[in-house]
């Protein structure tokens, strides 16, 4: 990769970052067309510390508390799936909670995660509806998953993120989902904005750090 290419956004791959903080040993950009921020490919961790990081997260399917938690985003989107409907949880962790919800309301559920469920099949069907929650931050390259993820859709069908919006650049340094490690991009609403435009989605927000994209 040349010097030029390493300032293509990662996330629209339209704009080019350009410095936006640097806090540490983590340095961040911003795309001047999408407003994604993103770290730098120096500042991550090599993937076998990621991959410790999240061998941490205590997402059991049972736990009450963060079914809570993904109903932000199920709730929103189940009066959308016809009886019957086909889905993915897509970087569904150790713990895929969501598909368990999903699958307890009657859907027939398919898994996937590049860690922990990484049965390349999985992405040779098409679905009526894939999940996304807590996903799209960790991504290195999101415009190759965005590109995967419409593919994989059936026409008509729905793609629910979950995913903390920035908003005040004024509380970046201090953020809680910033120090998340494994966190690389940010997204504002107007990102998703811009990325629904571009792929011609349909696009709601139904509540805080969700979004529902038709395609």
């Amino acid at each position: 990769m040349t010097a030029d290419e390493s300032l293509l956004c990662p996330v629209c791959e339209q704009g080019r970052t350009g410095p936006f903080r640097t806090l540490g040993q983590q340095v961040y950009l911003r795309c001047d067309v999408c407003e994604a921020t993103i770290m730098a490919p120096e500042s991550r961790l090599p993937e076998d510390e990621e991959r410790r990081v999240y061998e941490l997260h205590d997402n059991h399917p049972d736990d009450p508390g963060y079914r809570r938690f993904l109903s932000k985003v199920m709730d929103p989107l189940l009066p959308k799936l016809p009886a019957g409907a086909r889905g993915l949880d897509y970087g569904c962790g150790p713990g895929p909670a969501l598909a368990a919800m999903f699958a307890g309301a009657g859907f027939e559920m398919s898994l996937y995660d590049p860690f922990f469920y990484p049965d390349p099949a999985t992405l040779e069907r098409r679905y009526d509806f894939i999940t996304c929650t807590e996903v799209v931050e960790h991504l290195h390259r999101p415009a190759d998953v965005f590109r995967q993820l419409n593919s994989l859709l059936e026409p008509g069908g729905w793609l629910g993120i979950m995913t903390c919006f920035q908003t005040d650049d004024s509380r970046f340094d201090h953020w809680h989902y910033r120090r998340d490690p494994t966190h690389v991009v940010f997204y504002r609403q107007g990102t998703f904005e811009w990325l629904a435009e571009y792929y011609g989605w349909h696009l709601e927000i139904p509540r805080k750090d969700v979004v529902l994209i038709r395609r």
